[in-house]
Order: C-alpha cells, then structure tokens, then sequence
C-alpha cells in the first residue's frame, strides 16, 4: 500500500486536534476526510476533503465505519466507532493519542459501560473526561506520525 491509497478519516465534529491532523498529513501527502454533522472551516488543500453527512444520530459514525478498512487511519474518541473500525481492519487512534486496539477496545468498551452506569446512579452528574492538555496534544501527533509511518513501511 503507499501513501496515495491510504486515508485519514476523522470524527470532526467534537475533535480537539484537526489543525495538527492537517498538518500530518499535508506532509505526509496523505489524504484527510474530515467528517461532521455540519459543514465547518478546513484548510484549502487538495489533501483535506469535508464530509457533511446528514443530522441523524451516529450519521458520522455510520459514514466512517462503512469507509474503513485496512487502508484506514480514524481518528476518534468513541469507543464504539473505534470498535466498529478495528473489526473493519483500520488502524484507530483517539484524541488523546492513544491507540485503540483490538487487545485493548473490550476494555475500553467495559470501562465505558461502568462509567455510564455511574453517571446514572448520581443523577447524571459526572466529571467527564479530564481537560485537554499539551501532553495529549504532543502524544497524538507522535502517535500519529508513528502510525504513518509503520504503514509505509510494511508496504
């Protein structure tokens, strides 16, 4: 596979790491679909393509996991679209920088179960995840970048 066949598709809509997404992938020449609910600013470049899909709930979702294969970098933070991704072969990365595995999502799919058990015991009121930080920022365009560049090289 080289780089032209391989795709980064992205849950845009609540993603805290885009620019860097862009950034990536410009120099790896990549090409980024960045896919939301509603229409929003991305860079003029032949390598960054938005998707609006429609307003129904998991219309993105649904739209990144009928695309994804083997091919395939995603970029979420929904554990149960990086599940749907992993069993279509994608490679998966959240937010945060942390890859999604196929050894690693039953726990993730668990720990969400727990937690939002949780939240309905105490009427709904929860911390949610913690802040955004400059680690998560640096960790995802390593793992990223690292990501891409496995990809080639098996190729």
């Amino acid at each position: 596979m080289t780089a032209s066949q391989l795709q980064i598709l992205v849950d845009a809509d609540a993603c805290p790491v885009k620019e860097e997404i862009y950034r990536v992938a410009l120099r790896h020449k990549v090409p980024v679909k960045v896919v939301s609910n509603s229409p929003f600013r991305i860079p003029e470049s032949k390598w960054v393509q938005r998707v609006v899909v429609s307003d129904g709930f998991d219309a993105a979702d649904d739209w990144i996991a009928e695309q994804a294969d083997a091919r395939c970098i995603v970029i979420t933070a929904d554990i149960l679209l990086a599940d749907r991704c992993l069993k279509a072969g994608a490679t998966v990365i959240g937010n945060n920088g942390k890859p999604f595995t196929t050894g690693s999502i039953g726990g993730a799919i668990a720990t969400r179960a727990i937690m939002a058990d949780l939240r309905v015991g105490a009427d709904g009121i929860g911390g949610g995840p913690p802040p955004f930080s400059k680690a998560d920022r640096s960790r995802f365009l390593q793992e990223l970048d690292k990501q891409l560049h496995r990809i080639a090289r098996q190729n």
